[in-house]
């Protein structure tokens, strides 16, 4: 009797961690398709991924790109910058990333108010 009173406990344990987590995979899932929708539309793959290796990576900027940036908007490339930053294996270092961030996003306006 108290091996199967154990099995419940356990069983229970387990639904109740699946529908804890269920929930957020879902908004996170949907956050994913909504920033997808919006905001990389606007913006071409080549200077996407440029982007994304000057944040996260040593890349150069693509000066090009900064047209197709601002173009997005900042709340599109906050909002990115972000989502990849709160990554697991990346949110040591988030605040460095939101810094570069902001870097790129005023060198970007800079570039366009000149052109």
């Amino acid at each position: 009797m108290a091996r199967l009173s154990s099995h419940v406990i356990a069983l229970f344990i387990v639904v109740a961690l699946v529908c804890a987590f269920v929930p957020v995979f879902s908004v996170e899932e949907a956050e994913a398709k909504s920033l997808w929708n919006t905001c990389l539309v606007k913006i071409t793959p080549k200077c996407a991924l440029n982007i994304i290796y000057v944040v996260f990576g040593n890349g150069t900027l693509i000066e090009s790109c900064c047209y197709y940036l601002v173009q997005e908007g900042k709340v599109c490339h906050d909002n990115l910058i972000k989502y990849i930053a709160d990554r697991p294996s990346l949110i040591g270092r988030k605040a460095q990333y939101l810094k570069k961030r902001d870097d790129v996003w005023n060198h970007c306006v800079s570039i366009s108010k000149t052109a």
